[in-house]
């Protein structure tokens, strides 16, 4: 059974995933990364949590097409940390941190760098996973990485289409060397 959570996170094993604490914590606008979310949850056993903005996104704020959107003037500002309301309070109880978001401008959008600078990670795996119909992760490493402590167990971003299935998930997380 998964669990959506918004402060504290509690904690399943799965056997994929060698008896660790797991957590899939990701970022949603449109509801296609939380749908690929869930389905990872679901294969690893994991526990999900929501990273929800403290000012929730409006359609006119992702309009990419307009200069002065909140996302385009966020994703032109490499240091923009968009607030987050809630934490997982026991964020100390896992191993490994899934953490997925859509793809903005070919990199993670900076509310994931706000998530990540939250919590720091030290000798976690952390896993960061995408959604985009055609887009590859681009720089997401380069610009995510940075955000964890120097002793976090980094693993290369992921582009998934929304819909991947639990096998095509279950074979990536086989090849992760968690």
């Amino acid at each position: 059974m998964i669990v959506s959570l918004t402060a504290n996170c509690q904690t399943k094993t799965s056997n994929i995933m060698n008896n660790k604490k797991v957590l899939v914590a990701y970022f949603s606008c449109t509801g296609n990364t939380r749908r690929l979310a869930k389905t990872l949850a679901e294969t690893v056993k994991g526990d999900l949590y929501e990273i929800t903005p403290e000012k929730p996104y409006s359609a006119a704020d992702l309009n990419w097409e307009d200069k002065n959107s909140r996302s385009t003037v966020e994703m032109n500002n490499r240091s923009s940390r968009p607030a987050i309301k809630g934490k997982c309070e026991n964020m100390g109880d896992y191993d490994v941190v899934f953490v997925g978001f859509p793809i903005w401008w070919y990199v993670a959008p900076t509310i994931i760098n706000t998530f990540l600078e939250s919590y720091g990670f030290s000798g976690k795996v952390v896993v960061p996973f995408c959604t985009s119909g055609s887009s590859a992760p681009g720089d997401t490493d380069k610009y995510l990485h940075p955000s964890c402590s120097k002793k976090t167990l980094w693993r290369s971003a992921k582009r998934f289409p929304a819909d991947a299935d639990r096998a095509t998930l279950e074979e990536w997380v086989r090849t992760l060397d968690l």
